[in-house]
């Protein structure tokens, strides 16, 4: 049998749905259910709509939806005409908003009314055709729910080919403009069994916590797609803040969190104010960003639920490792790969070639198997240089042990080299964040004449300290070397957040050159 004839498609998880689990709620927000047989029948609405407008297979639609259920009726009515996803990032501006419907050579844009601000300066701008979901009422754009309701809907999904494109999802990148990462229906899928046949521990009927961005690859797979192919029940949380963020824990007794760190740090410091903890919350996710071991314990002690952390990338779609189910976790690191794909350690001084590093060497995490994207849109450079020997270059430097336990260091970008000595961020975030006041840390390097770079940490303290930069630093000096403690502390009131919840350490370099 070869390739050709073998088709799939990331829409058979909700076609499915509707057949295993009709009558069980798939989303919830707002306290507004949609069962799995309603959100079938409204995606097929859809999809007749969007086919009416002359989407067929192959092309491409950007979808501008922030956590809500028209986020999943439009991305499974798109791939169910055999057409390419391509989510945009809800918070993103016209002219970045025009460059990401260019770049991906989008047909139609489908915006929600409450993005229409910024989505109908970039589809104009673009000149992309534009449709609107969650108008009240009929506006300057035509209405997506308009058009379905007179539209004759589709009777199923269209197959694909393993490696024909779902997804497109630019990755936010440390340096020049964002790429177009292709997510093939294969790895899509072969995620979402390889997640819930041993990886995490999901069950049908859970409630999982939806405030993960669903146009991000953690959001979108982990969550909404894994959840659906489970039978489980989204609870969205259109924004993330930490109030609502615990309303929806407390109040919606939800089984599963997933999150980011930066959402772990909110939850820990909103809960510290309220009583009672959840009925439910049996298990915990984090991803995205390595979590300070501080927060995990509080975490725990808080909420009673232990936290397993994993690592993947938007290029990996997205799991790589994870503490798996049925394993005590270990904390600090990343677990062990994910079933049918390699993580292993390559020596970074070697970029054109795979030159796999002993068990306890550090090095850059290097990873191979069926979750590989199929590389970047229109730029087979950046993808050459990605994809080496079949073994995506993760950047990422990291250990791997006897036991194939991962953990992370830092990026090979952010390591900073002080006086010839090597300097990693993780290492010195650890120490800070395991300050009682002070609830979360970002270090980076900046150029400095004599030492070459010299190391800088902006941090949050909580609520009601009043330690000073003087007191920080000195503490700091006590508690690390001479070389890799920072001369420089901001403290902050947050961090500036790219779309997956990670610190922009970018933007902190940047304010402190300005300063």
């Amino acid at each position: 049998m070869t390739t050709s004839n073998l088709t799939l498609s990331v829409a058979a998880i909700v076609a499915e749905g509707a057949t295993r689990f009709p009558d069980l709620n798939a989303i919830t927000m707002n306290g507004v259910s949609t069962t799995y047989r309603e959100l079938w029948e409204e995606t097929k609405a859809y999809a007749g709509a969007l086919k009416e407008q002359g989407i067929t297979e192959g092309d491409r639609v950007a979808v501008l939806i922030p956590n809500v259920t028209d986020f999943a009726r439009v991305y499974y009515a798109v791939l169910s005409l055999g057409a390419t996803a391509v989510p945009i990032h809800a918070l993103l501006k016209a002219r970045e908003i025009s460059y990401v419907l260019e770049d991906a050579e989008a047909k139609i844009l489908v915006c929600a009314a409450g993005l229409l601000g910024e989505g109908a300066k970039g589809a104009q701008n673009s000149g992309i055709n534009l449709l609107s979901v969650m108008e009240p009422e009929a506006g300057q754009t035509t209405r997506l729910e308009d058009l379905a309701a007179k539209a004759e809907p589709i009777t199923t999904y269209l197959p694909r080919k393993a490696e024909d494109i779902a997804t497109i999802l630019y990755t936010s990148g440390t340096t020049g403009k964002p790429k177009g990462a292709l997510g093939t229906h294969l790895a899509l899928i072969e995620q979402t069994h390889s997640t819930l046949l041993n990886t995490m521990d999901v069950r049908q009927g859970d409630k999982l916590f939806g405030g993960l961005p669903l146009f991000h690859t953690f959001g979108q797979t982990c969550v909404l797609n894994t959840g659906l192919r489970i039978g489980a029940e989204v609870m969205l949380l259109p924004k993330f803040t930490a109030d609502a963020a615990l309303d929806l824990v407390l109040d919606a007794e939800i089984d599963v969190f997933f999150g980011v760190p930066t959402m772990y740090v909110a939850l820990v410091e909103a809960g510290a104010n309220r009583e009672g903890k959840p009925t439910n919350l049996r298990y915990a996710i984090s991803g995205g960003a390595s979590l300070p071991l501080s927060v995990l314990s509080a975490f725990e002690q808080r909420f009673g639920a232990q936290i397993y952390e994993g690592y993947g990338l938007t290029e990996t779609s997205p799991v790589a490792c994870f503490n798996h189910v049925g394993r005590e976790p270990r904390p600090g690191t990343v677990g062990t790969p994910v079933w049918g794909v390699d993580v292993e350690i390559a020596d970074p001084a070697y970029p054109n070639e795979i030159r796999l590093m002993p068990r306890g060497e550090l090095g850059e995490l290097v990873v191979r198997g069926h979750n590989l994207f199929s590389g970047y849109l229109n730029r087979p450079d950046a993808t050459a240089e990605a994809v080496v020997d079949g073994w995506f270059r993760t950047g990422d430097l990291g250990t791997k042990d006897e036991e194939d336990y991962l953990r992370i260091l830092d990026r090979t970008k952010d390591m900073i080299l002080r006086n010839g000595y090597n300097v990693y961020p993780r290492e010195v975030e650890e120490v800070l964040t395991s300050h009682p006041e002070i609830s979360n840390a970002a270090v980076y390097g900046v150029p400095h004449d004599k030492h070459g770079q010299e190391v800088v940490a902006s941090v949050t303290l909580v609520q009601g300290s009043t330690l000073s930069v003087q007191e920080l630093i000195r503490w700091s000096s006590e508690q690390m070397a001479a070389y890799k403690y920072p001369r420089f502390i901001e403290i902050v009131k947050e961090f500036p957040l790219g779309p997956s919840g990670k610190i922009l350490k970018r933007e902190l370099i940047a304010q402190f050159d300005q300063e």
